[in-house]
């Protein structure tokens, strides 16, 4: 696991400063006077700014609200785990036995959090030029197809239409908690329909966890 060379040319990147890369691949299990924390942080707000700035440039004509919705199908735990996946990032993570036999590595928030952190050290040594080309690569990777009709979904909107249809009534949200520090807040959702819980979810704002959580209970209506 101390081999990063496998990482660093998916990554099309060679750190400088291995701490970065060791600091950014640890998590807080591993009990160790560092984590990635504060790489994911920073990485956060780096990849939010570059998936806007794509979809400005690539979307010339949409309104903010579509930009918006386009956003946040993208910059969301799923969405990082997705480009996690694709580098394999489970394999180089430190984490401690316990989180380890958890399943740790294959856990969609752990991973989310480490891509962000790596996005963060990239950016930290080589700046945003350098962290755009490798996050957008990624993206197209693993998107092939970013348009409007097939990232802007609604699932909100889709679950109220079909609830109507065959319910006669629309679900209605309930915020069961919120967890995590401020500038990583998370936030549980449930669905409720005819006073049973359809679905849950979390995400990083009340919205996310919403669209999460009807994108859900959509599957489970429709099966």
């Amino acid at each position: 696991m101390d081999d990063y060379s496998h990482l660093e040319k998916r990554l099309n990147y060679t750190f400088k400063d291995k701490q970065l890369i060791i600091e950014a691949l640890t998590h807080k299990s591993h009990k160790k006077p560092y984590n990635n924390e504060r790489l994911e942080f920073l990485g956060d707000a780096v990849l939010d700014l570059i998936v806007g700035e794509y979809l400005f440039s690539k979307f010339p004509k949409s309104d903010e609200g579509i930009l918006s919705k386009i956003r946040a199908s993208l910059v969301n735990e799923s969405g990082f785990t997705l480009l996690a996946k694709k580098l394999e990032l489970g394999n180089y993570i430190y984490l401690s036995l316990a989180e380890e036999n958890n399943n740790g590595r294959d856990k969609p928030s752990l991973l989310s959090n480490a891509f962000e952190a790596i996005i963060g050290a990239v950016y930290l040594e080589a700046g945003l030029d350098v962290a755009q080309e490798i996050s957008i690569k990624l993206l197209e990777e693993c998107h092939p197809k970013i348009d409007l009709k097939s990232l802007s979904k609604d699932y909100k909107t889709a679950l109220q239409e079909l609830t109507q249809a065959t319910h006669g009534v629309t679900p209605s949200y309930e915020l069961l908690g919120s967890s995590g520090p401020d500038h990583k807040k998370e936030f549980e959702i449930a669905i409720i329909l005819d006073d049973r819980t359809i679905a849950k979810a979390k995400g990083k704002s009340k919205k996310e966890a919403q669209q999460k959580a009807a994108q859900i209970a959509l599957k489970e209506l429709q099966t």
